[in-house]
């Protein structure tokens, strides 16, 4: 004999469901709220005022409302390490990690690829190297004396010596960046495809369309969330770039290679002014907002 089911257990049992929801939230929502809230918080209020390393304003800082802000804005060395962020996250991330990425993705995916295991391996190989080691690697290798690698290998083929990191600095970093950020977009990519239905690809090329057609009309609109939201990691992640470029050229030579994590870090730690480097991170900060819900945007997916 069944008994029936009392409808006043489904109320009950949602209740219980709600209050152990903040149970569950709790560490994480207390997590964020100590490591990324709290810092951003304390940095706009850094960035209020005049706090420096040394001197009476490191005892005493003094509020100073929207002083830096000004500051800033008004500077051409500021304005410049945002131009030159901005040069260098659209070359080695928005383009070449993007596009060379999506390539090895599509080249895995290929049949008559052999040796995919190596392939796979050695774009791997630059991710799990630490940011300091390939910097100090890199340098080595190009350096301009006459004993650097890449010196030698001109040696064989009868050129004098060179110096990219002098004479190309900008380039020689995106360049490296690109070689370090590879192995993840391969990742992103590779993981999106594998949702693409063989099916319609092969009813594609059945129907007449190129290799080129079926990525721009299929393949691309089917995993247009994952690139966008690649985008969106990459580009957080490359205007946080600080250790490749500051031990490979220290934002020089000049400041050709200043771009704005080095500058808040010179403005904060080289020069004492932690007001003003704050106040620097934070309009970085409000930058990258504007950009990520730009991406979101354009995706058209909720993130």
């Amino acid at each position: 004999m069944t008994t029936a089911k009392n409808p006043a257990a489904r109320p009950t049992r949602r209740r219980r469901e709600r209050s152990a929801l903040p149970l569950l939230l709790g560490p994480s929502v207390l997590l964020i709220a100590v490591f990324v809230i709290a810092p951003a918080a304390y940095g706009v209020y850094l960035g209020l005022t005049n706090t420096q390393l040394t001197g009476f304003a490191a005892r005493d800082p003094q509020f100073v409302g929207l002083e830096n802000f000004r500051n800033l804005l008004g500077s051409a060395d500021f304005l410049e390490s945002l131009g030159r962020t901005g040069e260098f996250v659209l070359w080695s991330a928005i383009i070449g990690q993007t596009v060379l990425g999506m390539l090895a993705a599509l080249l895995l995916r290929q049949k008559w690829l052999r040796g995919k295991g190596l392939f796979g391996a050695l774009m791997l190989l630059p991710m799990v190297v630490p940011e300091v080691v390939a910097s100090l690697t890199w340098a080595s290798v190009l350096s301009s004396e006459s004993d650097g690698t890449f010196n030698r290998l001109l040696g064989l083929f009868g050129s004098g010596a060179a110096a990219p990191l002098q004479e190309y600095p900008m380039a020689s970093v995106i360049l490296i960046n690109v070689w370090r950020g590879i192995a993840f977009a391969m990742i992103m990519f590779q993981a999106a495809l594998e949702d693409v239905p063989d099916e319609l690809i092969e009813a594609s090329r059945m129907d007449g369309a190129s290799a080129l057609q079926v990525f721009r009309h299929i393949t691309l609109p089917l995993i247009r969330g994952p690139v966008f939201l690649y985008l969106l990691l990459t580009t957080i992640t490359t205007v946080g770039v600080f250790g490749l470029v500051y031990f490979l050229t220290q934002g020089g030579p000049g400041q050709d290679t200043e771009i704005t994590s080095i500058y808040i870090f010179q403005s904060a730690f080289k020069y004492s002014q932690i007001g003003l480097g704050s106040a620097a991170s934070v309009i970085l900060l409000i930058l990258l907002t504007i950009l990520g819900m730009t991406y979101a945007r354009l995706a058209k997916v909720e993130v």
